[in-house]
């Protein structure tokens, strides 16, 4: 294969993977296959593909293909072939222990885009040696544009239900560290399937942001919205009702969790046990009246969490008017915490994000992936229960919005 048709073949494999819902892992691993082949035959002939070079030692001379069977899939590995001596990528033996190496490297080294130096360092630790800053830059960009494609994707169809959350970050800007809200959206379309529909960086979780983020998803194609699941932050609130005329339905978990912080170490107990009953009732109307006898017992040890209850009923109780099915799924904002600390797991080892763009490419990789898996897997919500939601009368669907703060 000449080189030009080595480049073309490069551009078309990128291309293919751009392909939307592909099998981001294999078509991942396939890419930095590629690079750090190109990496080592560079070193091995003393010049890059197409280069002119008086210190070469040798030349390509074509390609021959191989099978790869990793746990990502079966990747084809175009190994090049040399005029005088041969070349095997050093990863290939033993396959067990390389291949792990190498999932590990595009999952946790490549994509947080930290420096060449740390990437170098990994790579070390696979055997392979001298990855240039523009070998890495290559690599990064071409785990961008796939993360790119992802984010600016049509949404199709409506999406009865939606979660919102935020997670901060370290990230460095302009000689100093920032710490900057990594939000996440993701919903449940009407034949019960999860998506990421949603991701962003801002400087802080202020309503200006949120409102502009959820503008973002309607440009895109986000309809049908009925339920918001979200913690309560007043900007985020304010934007749902101003954005979506959604009802929004405050995180249970996060509300009894808070309460706990107005009581003492002795009554936590107290509290977390009372309001949990709350949210177990059989229907919504045995919910409203649990609530109130809630609110009765707790006026006395602990008043506070009292009044922060009662003035909560609506933004608590909004589930119980949907389907009961989804009651366990629609009263928090869980599924979306598992996600964040997946993408927490390997910030863990950036520590502090050299810019927004290193930030969205990491979070970015790790929710396709996930994405993917959700596309292919079981439906989240039954097919069944999800026309109860889509059949809804209209006064139902149209939610009263959220009310805007003063």
């Amino acid at each position: 294969m000449a080189p030009t048709e080595g480049k073309t073949a490069a551009r078309s494999a990128v291309e293919n993977m751009l392909a939307e819902h592909g099998d981001v892992v294999r078509e991942s691993v396939a890419f930095m296959v590629r690079e750090l082949i190109e990496a080592e035959v560079s070193q091995l002939v003393g010049a890059e593909l197409g280069e002119r070079s008086e210190d070469r030692s040798t030349h390509r001379n074509g390609y021959r293909h191989r099978r790869w069977d990793t746990r990502a899939g079966t990747i084809d590995v175009a190994v090049p072939k040399l005029r005088q001596g041969s070349y095997l990528p050093s990863f290939l033996e033993p396959r067990k222990r390389h291949e792990q190496a190498l999932v590990a490297v595009v999952q946790e080294a490549y994509v947080n885009g930290v420096s060449t130096r740390k990437v170098d360092r990994v790579v070390e630790h696979m055997g392979l040696q001298g990855v240039s800053k523009d070998q890495v830059s290559r690599m990064c960009a071409g785990l961008d544009l796939q993360v790119e494609n992802f984010r600016n994707r049509p949404l199709e169809g409506r999406y009865p239900y939606v979660w919102l959350d935020a997670k901060i970050e370290r990230v460095r800007q302009g000689g100093s560290v920032r710490h900057k809200a990594l939000v996440v959206a993701y919903g449940v379309n009407e034949q019960g399937i999860r998506e990421v529909i949603g991701l962003d960086v801002g400087e802080s979780e202020t309503e200006a942001f949120w409102t502009e983020f959820l503008h973002s998803l309607r440009a895109r194609g986000l309809a049908g919205v009925q339920l918001v699941m979200s913690d309560a932050h007043q900007g985020l609130k304010n934007a749902i009702g101003r954005v979506l005329s959604a009802r929004w339905q405050r995180c249970c978990v996060h509300f009894a969790r808070d309460m706990t912080g107005h009581v003492g170490a002795a009554q936590r107990q107290l509290v977390t046990a009372a309001i949990r009953q709350i949210f177990t009732a059989e229907s919504g109307t045995a919910a409203r009246v649990k609530l109130g006898e809630v609110v009765q017992q707790l006026e006395a040890p602990a008043p506070k969490v009292a009044r922060l209850l009662e003035g909560a009923e609506e933004d608590l109780l909004g589930f119980y008017d949907f389907p009961k099915e989804h009651w366990a799924k629609l009263r928090s904002t869980n599924p979306l915490e598992r996600l964040n600390r997946e993408i927490g797991r390997r910030s863990d080892v950036v520590g502090i994000y050299p810019n927004d763009a290193a930030l969205i490419r990491l979070a970015g990789m790790v929710l396709l992936e996930q994405n993917d898996e959700w596309l292919i897997g079981r439906r989240y919500l039954s097919e069944t229960s999800m026309r109860l939601v889509k059949n809804r009368p209209a006064a139902a669907t149209e939610a009263t919005p959220v009310q805007l703060a003063a």
